[in-house]
């Protein structure tokens, strides 16, 4: 701070948030009477003496003026400083202006301590008849803010210096001989307005100024605070609510006059599938038909369509989903048929279950409504049309914002002031997108009312409620959040145009971001701590935060969404996004080629997977916390790209990690039947020792790309049998003869046989023309298996990992070519048709080339023929078999051929 501020000495003023304690109080205040400054502060410890510092500031019209500035005003308005009083650890006053001039003064922005840039201070900007109040803050343009009804000509500041902080409020008490306007004062000649002043201390940043102000003080507009609705636990489910749809009587969503019957359960069914459900529907079918005729608001209930009972089965409809319905109160309604308004709503709530009132017309409850609410039902929510003040809020646990304000300013200070109050902004659906309205009630950490009063469904709302749909799991999964009274507003950021709120709870926070940069934001914007046992993850795109260091400092990076230029300064303008930093619960290890995911966690009831972006049309899976393994493929089907990992309790989401990997991954599919154990080498097969072994391949064309190793780590290998030789045509017609097996699709099947029959010479060939499952069916029948890759190229490698099988490489020599960036070709010379066929065309009986036998007895591993293996991989376009060994079959008149030949073991 600069300035008159910096001349400022004041003593320290502790607060301890979570106790609400202080150790020093506002003992006394002198003021200035003739210079209407402040000139000292005693508190419990120390006297603080203070230079000139104003009292207020106001507008006369255009005209900004200090309180200490006497001759600005002198001519026009004599101000009055009068009883002072010291409550509770802070200090008040009443300010009274009075019009000495013959004209008439427009008095607006009484500010405390004046209006500062270098202080936070809230007042009026701009003219707009409904909507001024704003939120200043040094080097930051000002902020829209919503304000209590009947609070918006409120003034706020708080003065800083060093260690020592004051907040201060101003409110407009009372007037004669003057007209109050919604944020001005007209004072007539000899016309006086008085305000009421108060200052309190407080310690931390400047949300906690604004927390002690708005939160602990409630504006000062109720001593002590009845807080015994917010304490009954039948009302407490509408905190944790975030949509009410509200609808007329006659909407083709409630009833189809055409069809003659009730579609409001397709409607609600709808909300499931897009929206998650909404919490509340509201039923509105009174106004504006009521006084059409004698029927009064409750008969209009009567006279839906099948009576009464009808409405009681919508409100089960809701109940069967998790929802709630709501009915209306028009104390207005006095002039139709006559009924006791109290009777008739606790009969109406009784009669057709309902579970909350729409109060129409008023921003507050009574203790009749109340009781009658009572009488009717348990957990009947009372709901306000206009946003309740404070002194208002003991009679009523939930409100709304309404929708006069049609473009709504950007912070809620409301949510501040009681966060488990249930505020819900109304917004008009089908009139033009509104995205805005959707971002911000995320933003501010509250609820949605969809009016759908005014007719039209138009072509865009469907992106509208998959936009909303998303913004609503958010808010539903973090709801606990939310309702924290030591969030903070408007945290510091490094760019303006871009807005946070923190969430802070006890084992995550929660940012919420609101951006009005059209070109999107991917850059540092907020600072954090050091991530000890936990992490940060963007909730909105389900990804991992990247953190950034500036001088010492940490920042987390946000990824924003750019928006259309053109949408600025409507009601589709602006991007949102949510940074989360949750702890570490969720252990999550992914295999990718072997397609396993093994997670688990020591606390929570849920583990949910999801494949893709989590959504309400989204596919996933919910497993228990304890440790398991799966196969996505198995489990999901051929999803890929980002696989979301989410821990639950209760349906709030604790912790989230994210796995990620590139589309066309090749993932391992097939599965190894374990065989039975034998103690001695079957017939034709040979023992496979133990050992340890390094995998590793090479491969020919990556135009698809081959799937990566499954380890790339040495692993020890359990014994097992493997055949001598590749099987034999001799030894598949002895499958096929005792078996009857038949393949599904015979299309080639056995197309080197003649009439089903061997060619005579051809026993002892390798079988070929036979599919993976024709394989795996005459391993089955066997007693035996498929190897898998990994177990053919240790039994051919063996743990000296060599390249052929008789170890022997000295005189076979490579030359390859690049033919493209996925192709290279390998020429092979010098390979002894001793050890094996060298890729001459005919192939061979087995055992055939016996001095190419491997350490363990192996015969014919490479230059037969392909050899197929148990893995087979999928990357969601092709399914791929893995082949070893190369063939007897070598085509060398184009590039563009499978390499065929022998191939050396890893290949």
């Amino acid at each position: 701070m600069i300035g008159i501020i910096t001349r400022i000495l004041l003593v320290i003023f502790f607060l301890v948030l979570s106790q609400n304690v202080y150790s020093q109080q506002i003992e006394s205040i002198s003021i200035d009477q003739k210079k209407l400054s402040i000139e000292k502060i005693i508190t419990g410890q120390s006297e603080v003496v203070i230079e000139n510092i104003p009292v207020i500031s106001f507008k006369l019209g255009d005209q900004t003026i200090f309180s200490n500035q006497e001759k600005n005003f002198r001519n026009y308005l004599q101000i009055e400083i009068k009883n002072q009083e010291y409550k509770n650890g802070g200090w008040n006053a009443l300010i009274i202006f009075r019009n000495i001039s013959t004209d008439t003064l427009t008095l607006h922005n009484i500010v405390p301590f004046g209006e500062n840039p270098e202080r936070v201070y809230i007042t009026g900007l701009g003219d707009h008849y409904l909507s001024r109040s704003h939120l200043f803050r040094p080097g930051f343009k000002p902020v829209n803010v919503i304000l209590p009804d009947n609070a918006w000509e409120l003034g706020y500041s708080e003065l800083v210096t060093g260690d020592i902080q004051m907040a201060a409020l101003t409110k407009r008490l009372s007037w004669e001989n003057a007209t109050r306007r919604r944020f001005e004062t007209d004072l007539l000649p000899q016309g006086e307005v008085t305000y009421h002043i108060w200052i309190e201390t407080f310690k931390g940043n400047r949300q906690d100024g604004l927390r002690k102000i708005f939160q602990e003080k409630l504006l000062f507009d109720v001593d002590e605070f009845n807080n015994s609705l917010f304490e009954r636990e039948d009302l407490k489910w509408v905190r944790h609510s975030y949509l009410c749809q509200l609808m007329m009587g006659w909407d083709h969503n409630i009833y189809d006059s055409e069809q003659d019957k009730y579609t409001f359960p397709d409607f609600v069914e709808f909300n499931n599938q897009v929206l998650g459900g909404a919490e509340i529907y509201g039923l509105w079918p009174t106004w504006p038909a009521l006084g059409m005729d004698q029927r009064n608001q409750w008969d209009m209930y009567r006279s839906m369509p099948g009576g009464i009972e009808a409405v009681r089965n919508l409100a089960e409809v809701t109940h069967q989903n998790d929802s709630h319905i709501y009915i209306a109160f028009k104390p207005w309604d006095t002039d139709t048929r006559s009924e006791d308004p109290y009777e008739a709503l606790s009969e109406i709530i009784n009669e057709t279950n309902s579970d909350g009132v729409v109060l129409d017309c008023s921003g507050a409850s009574s203790e009749q409504l109340r009781n009658a609410a009572d009488n009717g039902g348990d957990g009947v929510v009372m709901y306000s049309e206009g946003m309740a003040v404070p002194k208002d809020m003991q009679g009523i646990v939930s409100g709304r914002v309404h929708n006069a304000l049609y473009y709504c300013p950007l912070l809620n200070l409301n949510k501040l002031i009681k966060p488990e109050f249930a505020i819900f902004r109304v917004v008009e659906v089908g009139k033009e997108r509104i995205r805005r309205e959707y971002a911000l009630s995320l933003f501010n950490g509250h609820g949605t009312e969809n009016n759908l009063f005014s007719p039209g469904r138009p072509y865009w709302l469907d992106e509208q409620w998959k936009f909303l749909g998303k913004i609503l799991m958010i808010q539903r999964e973090n709801s606990l959040s939310f309702l924290q009274k030591n969030w903070e507003p408007l945290i510091q950021t490094l760019s303006d145009d871009i807005y946070v709120n923190k969430w802070p709870s006890e084992k995550k926070t929660v940012y919420t971001i609101f951006s009005l940069i059209p070109e999107g934001f991917n850059k540092p914007l907020f600072e954090v701590q050091s991530q000890k046992d936990s992490h940060f993850i963007d909730l909105w795109n389900h990804k991992p935060v990247q953190i950034d260091t500036i001088s010492g400092k940490l920042y987390a990076i946000a990824d924003i969404d750019a928006f259309p230029e053109k949408f600025i300064g409507t009601n589709n303008e602006g991007a949102v996004g949510v940074i989360a930093e949750l702890p570490d619960l969720l252990n999550v290890m992914f295999n990718l080629p072997a397609d396993e995911l093994t997670f688990f966690a020591n606390e929570g009831d849920q583990i949910r997977v999801w494949a893709g972006l989590p959504g309400y049309e989204g596919k996933y899976k919910d497993f228990s916390i304890q440790e398991q393994t799966i196969r996505l493929l198995n489990e999901f089907g051929r999803e890929e790209g980002k696989f979301v990992i989410q821990l639950f309790k209760d349906g709030i989401l604790l912790d989230e990690n994210i796995i990620d990997f590139l589309p066309a991954s090749a993932r391992l599919i097939s599965s190894v039947k374990k065989t039975k154990i034998y103690t001695g080498a079957p017939e034709g097969m040979v023992k496979i020792p133990a050992g340890k072994f390094k995998w590793e391949t090479e491969n020919g064309d990556e135009f698809i790309s081959y799937p990566e190793l499954l380890t790339k780590k040495e692993v020890q290998i359990p014994s097992f049998y493997m055949d001598q030789f590749p099987v034999t045509n001799k030894q598949f017609k002895e499958f096929l003869d005792k078996s009857g097996y038949l393949p599904d699709d015979p299309e080639n099947f056995l197309n080197h046989w003649e009439d089903g029959n061997i060619k005579p010479g051809d026993e002892n060939k390798p079988v070929v023309f036979v599919s993976y499952e024709d394989a795996k069916s005459y391993a089955a029948w066997a007693g035996k298996r498929l190897p898998t890759e990994m177990e053919w190229q240790y039994a051919a490698q063996t743990s000296e990992m060599n390249e052929w099988p008789w170890g022997d490489k000295a005189k076979i020599s490579s030359e390859k070519t690049e033919i493209t960036g996925t192709l290279t070709v390998e020429k092979l010379t010098g390979i002894d048709s001793t050890l094996c066929n060298p890729g001459n065309g005919r192939l061979d009986p087995v055992g055939s080339y016996k001095k190419g036998v491997n350490p363990f007895g192996l015969l014919d591993l490479v230059g037969s023929v392909w050899q197929i293996t148990n893995d087979v991989y999928d990357n969601c376009t092709y399914t791929m078999i893995m082949l070893k060994g190369g063939s007897y079959y070598k085509p060398e008149s184009s590039w563009w051929y499978v390499q065929g030949g022998p191939k050396n073991l890893r290949y």
